[in-house]
């Protein structure tokens, strides 16, 4: 009887290619967790905003107000990244008020754990899964001052509902210091300059610094359930 002859160590290409299906398992999986995990919260508000800010600044109180007000005003689940800063306080705020406090985590080496104030929330290894769970989360989507992360989370909803791939979803920008110079660039630069967008783009999100204006349009922004249905 022949014994089985050793098919010796794996090559190159073998090694990628059990890359790539590890990288596809993984892909799928969290895109499975995920859109299962945002059908517990058919009502949402998603927070958006840095991880830098600390306890004592401005932003970071008015997020905890934000949270606090959503959860007491409307009764809706406060979703965040899941991090520190904005994403703490909107947490924060949401916990302290009994509300459903959820974070919608990214596993990253400078933030190595979630903030205490969630009651639920859900890890990804890869920002584009994070990022599209982000993008379905919500009825309203709320973003205060933030850097990197927070504008391409904001321009990626932005691209969604210019685009028509989501419904028209609120887009709150708060924090009217902060976000005007980025109005007057879309404005003057991209449309009157440069013709980069349409004149209908330049409504798809509001500045505000007023919590009560927040909580007037979370209140008055349609419901769709349109990608619970998703098969």
């Amino acid at each position: 009887m022949s014994k089985n002859k050793d098919p010796g160590p794996l090559s190159k290409r073998d090694i990628h290619e059990k890359s790539i299906e590890e990288h596809l398992e993984r892909i799928n999986r969290e895109f499975k967790t995920g859109f299962e995990f945002l059908r517990k919260y058919p009502r949402s508000v998603s927070v958006f905003g840095s991880s830098m800010a600390t306890p004592e600044s401005e932003h970071y109180r008015q997020a905890y107000e934000l949270g606090q007000r959503i959860v007491r005003d409307t009764g809706y689940a406060v979703i965040s990244g899941g991090g520190p800063g904005i994403m703490e306080a909107a947490n924060k705020g949401a916990f302290e008020a009994g509300g459903k406090s959820v974070g919608i985590r990214i596993n990253l080496l400078r933030e190595r754990s979630a903030n205490p104030y969630e009651t639920d929330g859900i890890d990804f290894t890869y920002f584009f899964s994070r990022k599209t769970m982000l993008t379905f989360a919500a009825e309203t989507y709320v973003f205060l001052p933030g850097g990197f992360g927070t504008f391409d989370e904001l321009f990626s909803i932005l691209t969604m509902v210019q685009t028509a791939k989501i419904p028209r979803v609120p887009i709150v920008l708060f924090g009217s210091k902060f976000w005007n110079p980025l109005k007057e660039f879309v404005e003057k630069t991209m449309y009157d300059g440069y013709h980069t967008v349409d004149h209908p783009d330049l409504s798809l999100f509001e500045i505000t610094d007023s919590v009560d204006r927040v909580i007037e349009i979370i209140r008055k922004a349609p419901v769709s359930d349109w990608w619970r249905n998703i098969n």
